[in-house]
């Protein structure tokens, strides 16, 4: 890597930590020269403290390291992209991010529609909800709705027109997120099945 420790007048450049999975920004530290090749060598990420003067490898004290996978340097050659496996919580305060947010798993919109999905599950009294009508119909109707929708999807495969397949193929997946939240289970059980089959 080309790194420009010079662009700076304190020899520093700014390395933005990731989790290597869930891709979440961790936090935001700063490194020079030393704290690049003190992280390439023992594969735990190292730091120049600004406040304490000195290399800092996160974790020395709490144990919570950020075990390295992968460094790249931005376009200009003045800014790191360090994707790490975070060992424990990575900000001092104790929380998993330094914005105070949970490092998940996200799925972007199919995440949000789970939590739709949980949330028409606890409200079983609305009668104008098709979620919750089918939560109230138990697990049977659930799992028929699913079995109908992919022979639906199958059906549509077979055929020339893409709009109903896509349409079929949202259907299937919209029911099998409410299958498994009726099995009190989400989509990150099933990703974990497949990552370990990978």
């Amino acid at each position: 890597m080309q790194i420009d420790f010079n662009k700076n007048s304190d020899g520093l450049v700014p390395a933005i930590v990731q989790d290597a999975t869930t891709k979440n920004v961790l936090m935001l530290g700063y490194m020079n020269q030393e704290a690049l090749e003190k992280t390439q060598e023992t594969q735990k990420v190292t730091f120049f403290s600004r406040s304490k003067r000195r290399l800092w490898t996160k974790g020395e004290e709490s144990g919570n390291f950020l075990n390295l996978v992968d460094m790249k340097v931005d376009c200009d050659n003045d800014s790191l992209l360090v994707k790490v496996n975070p060992i424990g919580p990575t900000c001092h305060k104790g929380t998993d991010t330094c914005w105070a947010e949970k490092n998940v798993q996200g799925y972007g919109f199919l995440s949000t529609l789970e939590d739709i999905i949980e949330s028409r599950k606890n409200d079983q009294k609305n009668p104008d909800s098709y979620v919750a009508s089918l939560f109230r119909k138990g697990i049977n109707k659930i799992a028929q709705k699913v079995g109908e929708e992919a022979v639906e999807t199958v059906i549509e495969a077979k055929d020339d027109n893409e709009e109903l397949f896509l349409n079929e193929s949202a259907d299937l997946l919209f029911h099998y997120l409410i299958l498994l939240k009726a099995k009190n289970y989400n989509l990150k059980d099933v990703v974990k099945v497949l990552e370990k089959r990978h």
